[in-house]
């Protein structure tokens, strides 16, 4: 009995697989050739088209589950397709090419050449060294770390930086002003000229970040706690004797917005509840989250409404101000809660209202923040790397708010799937070795969630005394990650603990 009469696990032979494959594959070239053609008017960069072809050809193969063909393939010692993203058709074809072979065909498959399996990959390494400058040495992952205000006083910070292998700058325009700003970017260019390397730029916008901006409480509701309930006051703060606990939000159009039983979440998802009833003065969460000891409600922490749509835009009056600084002296510019193809379309308009004609365009990084943009994502790649320089952040802290904690491993995969599929550029952000940065010591799951971060294309770092020592702890890690994986795929370096 020859390979094609041969039944696999899965009860389906050589032949049989061949003809699924076959038959896949028309189907993706089809409805992929339909989704291309509806998002072409947004392509301006020619260099993206092929892109965007094998993004649609990703999302329509993943629309399929292909779990019944993995096994039979695997059987065969076939690829799985379990490692496409970057190259579909390819893949799909060297597959089909295999299967013909083993059948007996007459040659009217044939496999791709090897340009052509990876031309995916050259593609997203162009296109990262692009946005985040090219990296010369063993660590292919870049480092981006968020400075702190003093670094506008201290050069010699952003020097050490530098020198230990910072090859991106993030500064936040939440915070600081354009002095402070301008001294970051002044003192950031010189040191990267002095140690004649690369070092891009990344200005975040704040965006319309939900806060509490005022507090208002009783001596024992400085805490939440389970069970508590906090009024979020829509004007003005009311008497302690009805509402213990009161913060105003920094959006006050949140209340227009807001129903009964909509779930909200405090200080990046440390205290949640419901929304359990509204009137004119405001809303009365009910706390069914929170830990033992409860969590302190004080100004300027986080709010944030999974379920709800607030109307309200990506950009804000203060984001608009700040373009005018970011288009003048970053390599790129962070848009904050960004949610579809139209808030990445608003923000290129006033880009280009602010830059001279011709000019080669500022990257952008989106940063994906809610479930909204999750659901957006592909035209959110297609509006943006269409028309300039692209990257996507996986911004964790609030997204895992948004889309609870249970799934933001699940969703942080697929995305990594899906831009590496447009050969976007991934920035991995939130909280990485974040005790090392703070208390000097690394925990053992941030080490674990490190490593991970090495498929990512940047890494981002938050500021904290101990910063230099991640620095060197990742440089380390990401040499010896990349000897072992890339992206998805397993690198069968010898191994020496045996």
């Amino acid at each position: 009995m020859d390979a094609s009469q041969k039944s696999s696990q899965t009860g389906q032979s050589a032949a049989e697989l061949l003809a699924a494959l076959r038959s896949l594959r028309r189907a993706v070239t089809e409805q992929a050739d339909r989704m291309f053609r509806q998002w072409e008017d947004r392509i301006v960069r020619p260099g993206f088209r092929e892109s965007a072809l094998n993004l649609a050809e990703y999302v329509v193969l993943r629309r399929s589950d292909l779990r019944h063909l993995q096994d039979g393939l695997a059987a065969l010692g076939l690829s799985s397709l379990g490692r496409l993203e970057g190259r579909v058709l390819a893949n799909l074809d060297a597959v089909i090419a295999a299967l013909s072979a083993i059948t007996g065909g007459t040659g009217e498959a044939r496999f791709p050449s090897h340009a052509q399996m990876f031309h995916g990959q050259e593609l997203l390494k162009a296109n990262a060294d692009r946005l985040f400058g090219a990296r010369t040495g063993p660590r292919q992952v870049r480092l981006m770390v968020t400075l702190p205000s003093e670094a506008a006083e201290e050069p010699a910070l952003i020097e050490t930086l530098v020198s230990l292998g910072m090859d991106v700058v993030r500064i936040n325009c939440a915070h600081d002003d354009a002095a402070a700003w301008g001294a970051m970017t002044r003192f950031a260019r010189d040191a990267a000229a002095a140690a004649g390397r690369d070092v891009k730029i990344l200005m975040d916008l704040a965006g319309p970040k939900c806060r509490t901006s005022e507090v208002h409480c009783d001596e024992k509701h400085k805490r939440l706690r389970r069970d508590d309930r906090l009024f979020l006051a829509r004007r003005a703060f009311l008497p302690l004797a009805r509402h213990p606990a009161q913060a105003i939000c920094s959006i006050g159009s949140v209340h227009d917005h807001l129903v009964a039983g909509a779930p909200v979440w405090f200080d990046d998802g440390h205290a949640g509840g419901i929304v359990e009833r509204l009137d004119e003065e405001g809303a009365v969460v009910l706390i069914t989250h929170a830990p033992p000891k409860g969590v302190k409600l004080r100004a300027d922490k986080g709010l944030n409404f999974p379920e709800t749509d607030l109307g309200v835009g990506a950009l804000t009056e203060k984001d608009l101000t700040d373009l005018d600084f970011v288009v003048r002296h970053a390599d790129m510019v962070g848009y904050s809660f960004v949610q579809s193809a139209e808030d990445v379309a608003r923000l290129q308009t006033e880009l280009a209202a602010r830059c001279d004609a011709g000019a080669e365009p500022i990257g952008i990084v989106a940063k994906i923040e809610t479930p909204r943009a999750v659901r957006n994502l592909p035209g959110i790649i297609v509006q943006a790397a269409g028309r300039q320089p692209f990257a996507v952040m996986i911004a964790r802290g609030d997204l895992g708010v948004e889309i609870g904690f249970a799934r933001l491993a699940e969703i942080q995969e697929e995305m990594l799937w899906l831009c590496e599929a447009a050969h976007v550029p991934v920035i991995w952000a939130t909280e990485v070795l974040d005790n090392l940065i703070k208390e000097g010591m690394p925990t053992r799951g941030e080490m674990t969630d490190a490593a991970m971060a090495a498929r990512a294309e940047c890494v981002m770092l938050n500021k904290g005394p101990y910063i230099a020592d991640a620095l060197k702890i990742l440089d380390a890690l990401f040499v010896r990650m990349a000897e072992h994986q890339s992206k998805k795929t397993p690198r069968l370096r010898a191994l020496q603990s045996w």
